[in-house]
């Protein structure tokens, strides 16, 4: 003969399956990366005691100001992010939580991550250096650029390293500013988005930037969490982006804003 559950009994025997599934969601690892503001690098300036950007054959200009390429430091693609950490970052400004393959679309072999990466930036320095020389109407063969920032990964610094060859080459456009940006660009100088664009914005601010280059599909993201004192300019193009800061500069033409 069956005997008849108490209600409260019933509801407690029913809410244990769901009691599990919660502490296994807890304990198990997600498929998120947890990111965070990253360095910053001026691609006018030194690195390692070398100039990032070097010219040879044709004479270069002195510059007074910044061009600050940005990151993101992410966890790694093998990181065990849990249910606690995906919640917290959620709640932060100071972090984001993003799909693992948004981040690392590569795969999650770490070696074979370095690798796509360093291709990345391999390619998209080729790429700037194209574009700014396009650009300026310079004779590839004649003028040889040489780009140094081994250590950083991935396309994003593309439009900033462009930026960076034509300033050398003598167009000044971040005057005595600190500006800084992010985005990728094409041999015909235009400008793709490349995500994490709310937390570059705050690494961009924290190393003294007032003026960032935003691709303009990103404006949205950018303007979510936008330190206070930093100008945000959206872009989609190298001459664009040349135009807009020549206009910051002399304060003469509009400057376009998200």
């Amino acid at each position: 003969m069956l005997s008849r559950l108490s209600r409260p009994r019933a509801a407690a025997l029913c809410a244990l399956p769901v009691v599990a599934l919660v502490a296994v969601a807890a304990l198990a690892p997600l498929p998120f990366t947890v990111a965070r503001p990253g360095m910053t690098a001026d691609v006018l300036g030194e690195r390692d005691g070398k100039p990032v950007i070097s010219v040879e054959g044709a004479r270069t200009a002195p510059v007074d100001g910044q061009l600050r390429m940005t990151t993101i430091e992410a966890t790694g693609p093998d990181a065990d992010v849990r249910l606690a950490d995906v919640v917290d970052g959620w709640f932060r400004t100071d972090e984001a939580v993003m799909p693992t393959d948004s981040v690392y679309p590569s795969g999650d072999d770490v070696d074979e991550i370095e690798r796509y990466n360093a291709e990345q930036m391999r390619q998209s320095q080729d790429d700037a250096t194209e574009a700014a020389l396009g650009y300026l109407g310079r004779d590839p063969e004649e003028v040889k650029v040489t780009l140094r920032l081994a250590d950083v990964g991935g396309p994003s610094a593309g439009l900033l390293f462009s930026l960076g060859i034509v300033e050398k080459l003598g167009t000044d456009l971040a005057g005595d500013a600190v500006v800084a940006g992010t985005g990728t660009i094409s041999p015909e100088g235009a400008v793709g988005t490349v995500g994490g664009v709310a937390l570059k914005t705050r690494a961009a601010a924290r190393d003294g930037a007032t003026v960032f280059l935003v691709p303009r599909a990103e404006c949205r993201d950018a303007l979510s969490e936008l330190p206070e004192g930093l100008r945000l300019i959206p872009v989609t193009s190298l001459r664009g982006a040349v135009t807009s800061l020549e206009a910051l500069r002399t304060g003469k033409g509009d400057v376009p804003s998200c």
